[in-house]
């Protein structure tokens, strides 16, 4: 008779996984946030630039998915759960900078622009927080502002002069 051994789902400290899911939950909120904000800011845009931004709106999009996921897992797999749900989103982000319908692509640049940087805010406050606490959820941080400081980056230069 084989004897069924159970496995705990992480091995890690409570201490370090609620520090890393108190850190890294705002950084999920703030993506998924920006996930639905630049698929909006992706249909309305309008003016000369429409393909380029309409075109890289969607790719960073689809980067705002794959971070968020990235840090949500890294929770989960630190044994907590994270509420991603549409109402813990909505009150997280409060008011993005994206208007609701048709708008030049220059404003909706801008206005893309200005919810990566409040989400960066939250990401440098995880990486700060993270450093002696655990440096794999840290490392999460690093990357996901590393790609949003890219994709800001590819806007900004959408509008520079």
């Amino acid at each position: 008779m084989s004897k069924v051994h159970t496995v705990s789902t992480t091995a890690s400290d409570p201490t370090v996984a609620a520090a890393a899911a108190q850190f890294l939950s705002p950084v999920v909120l703030g993506l998924e946030a920006l996930t639905v904000n630049g698929k909006q800011a992706h249909w309305h845009v309008r003016g000369a630039n429409f393909i380029g931004v309409h075109e890289l709106l969607d790719t960073i999009v689809a980067h705002a998915g794959d971070f968020a996921d990235t840090a949500a897992e890294r929770i989960v797999a630190l044994g907590l759960p994270i509420d991603a749900r549409l109402s813990t989103v909505a009150a997280k982000a409060g008011t993005s900078a994206v208007p609701a319908g048709f708008t030049q692509s220059d404003e909706l640049v801008r206005a893309v622009i200005s919810d990566i940087d409040a989400i960066l805010v939250d990401v440098k406050a995880a990486i700060d927080g993270l450093d002696e606490v655990d440096l794999t959820s840290q490392d999460v941080a690093i990357e996901i502002m590393r790609g949003l400081e890219k994709d800001r980056w590819f806007l900004v230069s959408h509008i520079a002069a």
